[in-house]
């Protein structure tokens, strides 16, 4: 069985007979045939199985599980049938990113009239055979989180695969209470001209226009003994038109994949729950439709946001900061954040400049960045830094008659950090606590199909929280953090976390 190391384990035959030793043959020669580069695959018995081959080594930017491999190769080598079992050969220490990895490969969401015909139940079965180090058999407690976490990386993909005449805002906020019911919470919902009167100026400004309306939507999870506040906060933009800034014929397609970040909030969330989560969690979900229609903002419309400051609109297509800015504002002053980090399918220019496979991330924090680089590389959804600079960059938002722009004046300036800098610019930037930024707008989606980017990575990050030991082993976030000097009290809300 080739491992995710390169190394090849032998398997003995248990009986000398004719057929065993046959068997034995042919899995030796199948094994030699095997030349990974990146990788390979052999047939086995007329397809009813297939030996396949992970990379030897990877490079320093990619997770040693190789787990976009793993997706690509299941995808492409799994024999067909109605009963399936994958046998996944790796370390420990690959084994949350490989089972996420095997999640993605197997999508809930279809309207194929075959799949409705179909009377029989397909299933397939995991089986993890550890290597290396820590090779005993996978504990009863792993197995059960691995479980939630793959149910939460399919939860969020289905939600992204489905199409706004059915994953509308209304709709949207009925599996926000599905999860809530399964977990014991009721969401707090704040919805219409609810949130107009409250001074959510940018999810009411954004959604206003579309049939079904705007909303703000928590879960709130406060257990006893936490010692921090953290809050998810994710942009759940159900269709984006671009609004009157609206967008072609062909950068429209595949805008129901807008909500990409809440819905990763949603299957990280349920998870983390389940898992058994330490701290105070919030998960906010801004829900809008950047629809066309009378009522529709225009560009030159300036909006009063809920963090005080009114924004000149020169670009309705630049609607999810809008909605991004109100969600850590309420964070901030109604829930009390000491770490906020906001995941979106922000801006086009990401797939630019950290690719298809990479989230961006901006943050107020090298720590914190460095963190989400490592969590990524242990749980196989990959994060690469952009230039956090607002004193360079924040100037792009300048504006004669509000307090800023909501789109930048020069978009070969660093775009997928100005937008983000615009989210941060409503907590301020002395905000004494931790702000992360992760722009999922490329690998949230593989092709046609949403990967439910974002569930592992939220998981991974905020491991340490947790009581499950598979996400504490997945944590980039140790026991001790190094203080910086003159940095104390920056620092010692961080501390409590790690």
């Amino acid at each position: 069985v080739e491992v995710a190391g390169g190394h090849k384990e032998r398997c003995q035959p248990k009986a000398r007979d004719q057929s065993g030793c046959g068997q034995y043959q042919l899995w030796q020669a199948a094994l030699s045939t095997l030349n990974p580069n990146p990788t390979d695959s052999c047939p086995l018995y007329l397809n009813y199985a297939t030996v396949a081959a992970l990379p030897s080594r990877v490079s320093r930017h990619n997770s040693p599980s190789a787990a976009h491999f793993i997706t690509r190769l299941v995808r492409t080598c799994l024999p067909p049938g109605a009963h399936r079992c994958i046998l996944m050969v790796c370390e420990q220490a690959d084994v949350f990113a490989s089972a996420c990895a095997l999640a993605r490969a197997f999508p809930l969401f279809t309207h194929r009239s075959s799949a409705s015909r179909r009377t029989e139940k397909k299933t397939v079965t995991v089986e993890f055979f550890l290597v290396g180090q820590d090779n005993g058999p996978v504990e009863v407690s792993t197995l059960q989180c691995l479980a939630n976490a793959t149910e939460g990386v399919r939860l969020a993909a289905r939600i992204v695969d489905t199409p706004c005449s059915e994953m509308n805002t209304d709709t949207f906020l009925e599996e926000i209470k599905k999860v809530g019911k399964e977990l014991g919470i009721v969401p707090t919902i704040i919805r219409d001209e609810e949130l107009k009167a409250r001074g959510f100026g940018g999810i009411y400004g954004v959604g206003k226009a579309a049939l079904h309306p705007p909303a703000l939507a928590i879960l709130s999870h406060t257990p006893d003994g936490a010692t921090q506040t953290i809050a998810w906060v994710g942009k759940g933009i159900v269709y984006d038109t671009g609004g009157l800034s609206i967008k072609g014929k062909t950068t429209m397609p595949g805008m129901k994949r807008d909500c990409g970040g809440a819905a990763a909030v949603l299957g990280a969330f349920r998870a983390a729950i389940m898992q058994g989560f330490k701290d105070n969690l919030h998960a906010v979900f801004c829900l809008a439709e950047n629809s066309v229609g009378p009522n529709a903002t225009r560009p030159d419309d300036i909006h009063l946001l809920y963090s005080g400051k009114t924004v000149e609109i020169n670009n309705t297509d630049a609607e999810g900061r809008l909605v991004l800015a109100d969600g850590v504002s309420y964070a901030c002053k109604d829930l009390g954040a000491d770490i906020i980090l906001d995941v979106a399918t922000l801006t086009g220019a990401q797939g630019i400049a950290t690719g298809k496979y990479h989230a961006a991330v901006l943050t107020n924090s090298a720590e914190w960045e460095a963190a989400c680089v490592k969590a990524g590389r242990k749980c196989g959804d990959l994060v690469h830094p952009l230039v956090y600079c607002p004193e360079l960059h924040f100037s792009e938002f300048t504006s004669a008659v509000a307090d800023m722009k909501n789109s930048v004046a020069d978009r070969d300036n660093s775009p997928s950090s100005c937008a983000g800098l615009f989210i941060a610019s409503h907590l301020g930037f002395d905000w004494p606590g931790v702000w992360v930024h992760l722009d999922i707008a490329a690998p949230v989606h593989a092709g046609e199909r949403a990967t439910g980017f974002g569930v592992a990575l939220l998981l991974a990050l905020f491991g340490r929280a947790s009581e499950d030991p598979l996400l504490n082993l997945v944590s980039p976030l140790g026991c001790e953090v190094d203080v910086q000097e003159g940095d104390m009290g920056r620092d010692s809300k961080r501390r409590k976390l790690v």
